[in-house]
């Protein structure tokens, strides 16, 4: 199943607390939706915060976003992992 990395640009700010609630209900509803959330980073500072997903499509990740909390992601990237 392919790999996305979503990125997520807040202007004002972000607290790593409220990230957090906002995963936890991404994992609440990944299952409607074939997806598996593995990982989250945030710049809380910067605004930013980055998302790796298991997902069939992009469209299937931001479903998840949408339906858990509506905080969809700015882009999205099919990524592949290196060593």
């Amino acid at each position: 199943m392919p790999i996305y990395m979503d990125v997520h640009n807040i202007t004002d700010g972000v607290a790593m607390a409220d990230v957090a609630q906002a995963h936890k209900a991404d994992l609440e509803k990944q299952g409607m939706f074939g997806v598996n959330y593995l990982r989250y980073w945030v710049d809380e500072k910067q605004g930013k915060i980055f998302c790796l997903v298991e997902a069939p499509s992009a469209d299937a990740a931001e479903h998840v976003h949408r339906q858990a909390h509506g905080l969809v992601a700015d882009e999205i990237f099919e990524v592949r992992e290196g060593c």
